[in-house]
C-alpha cells in the first residue's frame, strides 16, 4: 500500500472579506506563506489581495482534502462564511497559529 501524505482544505480573504478563496495542500504553512508573498503574482489569490489566514481544516488523506475543497467550492458565500465563523468567529489571522509548523 503507497503511504498518502494528508491535506489541508483552506480559506483566505483579504483585508476587507469581500473576497473568498479555497484552496487545497499537503503543506499549510508553506502554501499561506506563498499567498502573503504572492509567489504566483498572476494568481486570483495574488491579484485580490487574498492573504489572510481564516480558515482550515487537516484530512488524513490529500484525496479527502480534494474532495472537500470541491465541495466548499461548489458551495456558497453564507456555507463558506458559516464554516469560517465557526472555526474564526472574529476573523482572526490564523497564519500567527500555523506559521512555525
Amino acid at each position: 500500500m503507497m503511504f498518502m501524505k494528508g491535506g489541508f482544505v483552506y480559506i483566505i480573504t483579504n483585508r476587507h472579506h469581500t473576497v473568498l478563496y479555497t484552496g487545497v495542500t499537503s503543506n499549510l504553512a508553506a502554501r499561506t506563506q506563498q499567498h502573503k508573498n504572492k509567489k504566483y503574482p498572476n494568481s486570483f489569490s495574488a491579484r485580490y489581495n487574498t492573504d489572510k489566514l481564516v480558515y482550515y481544516a487537516f484530512f488524513p488523506t490529500i484525496m479527502e482534502a480534494i474532495t472537500e475543497e470541491k465541495r466548499i467550492k461548489a458551495g456558497s458565500r453564507a456555507a463558506k462564511i458559516r464554516l469560517i465563523e465557526n472555526m474564526n468567529p472574529a476573523w482572526n489571522d490564523l497564519w500567527e497559529n500555523i506559521k512555525e509548523w
